[in-house]
């Protein structure tokens, strides 16, 4: 048999959301990817048993590691973004928080911009200080001066988003990435609103990229899950990180040199976190994610297609007070977009109702199309009131850092007839 899309990384994006990281051969020549719903695997015999558990030798045992479902997902999302390992979680806030925890030690220290999606900020600035890790916000995330001030000897990394939860702001990836790296640090990012196929992070010096896959990549809004996908180049070894000098002298006889040093991260995380703290993504999630990534590409040409043409219309609406969303050349970060979004600055708005919060609500009470949930990236278009919801637990000023506000509107703009979505706006601002 000459089957090997499996493994070609020079096939195109849309092909490897198809193909990459399954091999039907070693699956009873399934062809869709198989779903192992069993909590264990035999162990085989006592040497093999000793080689899994040291690590010498990778396979599965225990689901709570690993499962086959999940490994063709992780080989999947790693071939599309270009890294050298991903893992599978169970959410995206797991995905975060373990990528936080696996950073740093009790006293260390993460640098954040404050227009990060709620849960995030909530995370950085109220959860893990309660573990001795704090978050420390960029005053201005379109300032670089104003990281080199987040920055200091307990910083362990800059974390950012490629879009801004709600406000769409764009910051410029490249520039920070550099002064990460002067610094012996890594960049973090959030690459949930553009996926791999609108922004490929690790193009532009990013070292760890997480995902919310619950979003975009599954994009059929039934399961939840969570993605880390690490670059591979960065030296963990640098004299930053104790806990990676550890990790390496603990399993550098048992793991080759070449891939502890390519997968450093993403070993230590699988084993130092999804492990012990369980935060495993079932492989019937798995499985349901793998079905969404495969029209990933399709859909988002659609969502980002009818996001430009929604936004140009609310743009000039007299009850819309303003929009932001990059793809408008009012926006200041138009260029930006160019730069980074060739094919699209991604399909979430956000909208300023003229009328304040009473406006806004009955625009929510009055849409027929759209619906009011929290969740985006769905084939649906949805719509919700983040200062209620997303943003329901931070103070009137932390919000406004973030682009919330009493009368903002977060659309996420699906796959439907742009002019059904168009009208369904037009009647309930009237």
């Amino acid at each position: 048999m000459s089957y090997e899309a499996y493994q070609d990384e020079t096939l195109g994006f849309t092909t490897r959301q198809l193909h990459a990281g399954y091999n039907p051969a070693l699956h009873y020549r399934s062809k869709a990817v198989p779903i192992y719903q069993t909590a264990v695997f035999e162990l085989g015999d006592y040497d093999r048993c000793v080689r899994l558990f040291d690590y010498s030798e990778e396979g599965d045992s225990y689901v709570r590691f690993s499962n086959p479902t999940n490994e063709v997902l992780e080989k999947r999302i790693a071939s599309l973004e270009g890294g050298s390992g991903a893992l599978a979680l169970a959410s995206g806030m797991a995905a975060i928080s373990n990528t936080f925890l696996n950073l740093t030690n009790s006293g260390d220290e993460i640098a954040a911009v404050q227009t990060l999606y709620g849960g995030s900020t909530t995370l950085l600035s109220h959860a893990l200080p309660e573990y001795g890790i704090t978050g420390r916000f960029v005053e201005d995330e379109n300032d670089i001066e104003s990281y080199k001030k987040a920055i200091n000897e307990k910083t362990k990394a800059i974390y950012i988003e490629s879009l801004g939860n709600p406000g769409m702001n764009i910051v410029d990836i490249e520039k920070i990435a550099d002064l990460a790296h002067a610094n012996g640090i890594p960049l973090v990012i959030d690459n949930t609103f553009a996926t791999p196929y609108l922004l490929k992070p690790f193009d532009y010096g990013v070292d760890i990229s997480c995902y919310s896959a619950t979003k975009y990549l599954a994009g059929h809004g039934i399961a939840i899950a969570g993605l880390v996908v690490e670059q591979g180049d960065f030296n963990w070894l640098n004299g930053r990180f104790p806990q990676f000098d550890a990790f390496y002298k603990e399993y550098k006889n048992q793991i080759s040199e070449e891939t502890l040093k390519r997968e450093m991260f993403t070993k230590r995380l699988r084993i130092r976190y999804l492990t012990d703290f369980g935060a495993h993504m079932s492989p019937q999630t798995a499985f349901y994610l793998l079905q969404g990534m495969e029209t990933l590409s399709l859909r988002l040409d659609r969502h980002t297609y009818n996001a430009q043409k929604i936004a140009e219309y609310l743009e000039q609406h007299p009850k819309v007070e303003s929009v932001s969303y990059p793809g408008l050349p009012s926006s200041p970060y138009y260029e930006l977009g160019k730069k980074y979004f060739p094919k699209g600055a991604g399909a979430i708005l956000s909208v300023r109702i003229r009328g304040g919060q009473k406006a806004a609500r009955r625009v929510l009470e009055r849409v027929r199309v759209f619906d009011y949930m929290v969740n985006v990236g769905d084939a649906k278009s949805l719509i919700v009131h983040p200062a209620s919801s997303t943003h329901f637990n931070q103070t009137v000023e932390e919000r406004a850092k973030a682009g919330v506000y009493d009368n903002t509107l977060r659309l996420s703009i699906g796959i439907e007839d742009v002019e059904d979505l168009i009208a369904d706006l037009d009647q309930a601002l009237q």
